[in-house]
Order: structure tokens, then C-alpha cells, then sequence
């Protein structure tokens, strides 16, 4: 499973950016299978588990320090998870990775931390200025 994320950049601070991760290389399981988890980390921090959605769609997780400002999103027919990031702040500067894994309890449980995830995008670096 290949996962690639686009859509980063500069953006001043306020403003809004939206990514996109999209799958392929499946072996035996659609992309419907896979739980989407955008995870983040900015230099001399630990990796941060930001967002995820549910393999159907029915499920998301929110990190607390993005709660109310990124919405995340999917489309099977694309094979494609969006990650809609508004009222960006500073502190959100960083390489922002969309990852990939099996659901097998809750994604409360699960899109904290990126151990259950085994497949990965390479990054998009989100900048934010003042």
C-alpha cells in the first residue's frame, strides 16, 4: 500500500490549507479497509496523531490541539482522504503525514499514537507564518 500527501505549503497565520492523501498498491484489501490517520511533527517534537477517520467513514478523532479547526474527510471513488486545516496557527507548522491501518478497536483508542498504523506517506511540510 503506497500512501502520497499533497497539498502544503505557506500560509499566513488565520488562514486555511487542505491536504489530501491518496492510496494505491492494494493487495487483496480496497482502500475502504483502511483506517486513515494524519499524523504531524515538527522539529525537535514527537510525531503527533492530529486526525483519523474510520475505515467507513462512520468514525473520527480529533487531537485536542486541533479540535474545531481540521475537519477530515474521504472519498472511496477516489481513494483519496482530505484533511481540511482552517484557522491555522503557528504551532502547526510542520511535516503533516497521512498513515494507514487496520481498525481493531476505536479510533480514540487507535489515532492517538502512530503504532497501529504500518503504512506511510512520505510528508507535506505545512508552514505557517505570522
Amino acid at each position: 500500500l503506497q500512501l502520497v500527501e499533497f497539498g502544503g505549503g505557506l500560509v499566513q497565520r488565520g488562514g486555511s490549507l487542505r491536504l489530501s492523501c491518496t492510496a494505491s498498491g492494494f493487495n487483496g484489501l480496497g482502500f475502504d479497509a483502511w483506517t486513515i490517520g494524519w499524523f504531524r511533527q515538527a522539529p525537535g517534537k514527537e510525531r503527533e496523531g492530529t486526525s483519523c477517520i474510520s475505515h467507513n467513514g462512520g468514525d473520527t478523532f480529533y487531537g485536542d490541539s486541533v479540535k474545531g479547526r481540521f475537519t477530515i474527510s474521504k472519498d472511496d471513488a477516489k481513494n483519496t482522504v482530505y484533511l481540511q486545516m482552517n484557522n491555522l496557527e503557528i504551532e502547526d507548522t510542520a511535516v503533516y503525514y497521512c498513515a494507514a491501518g487496520i481498525l481493531t478497536s476505536t479510533v480514540q483508542f487507535m489515532c492517538p499514537t502512530s503504532r497501529y498504523f504500518p503504512h506511510w506517506g512520505k510528508g507535506t511540510l505545512v508552514t505557517v507564518s505570522s
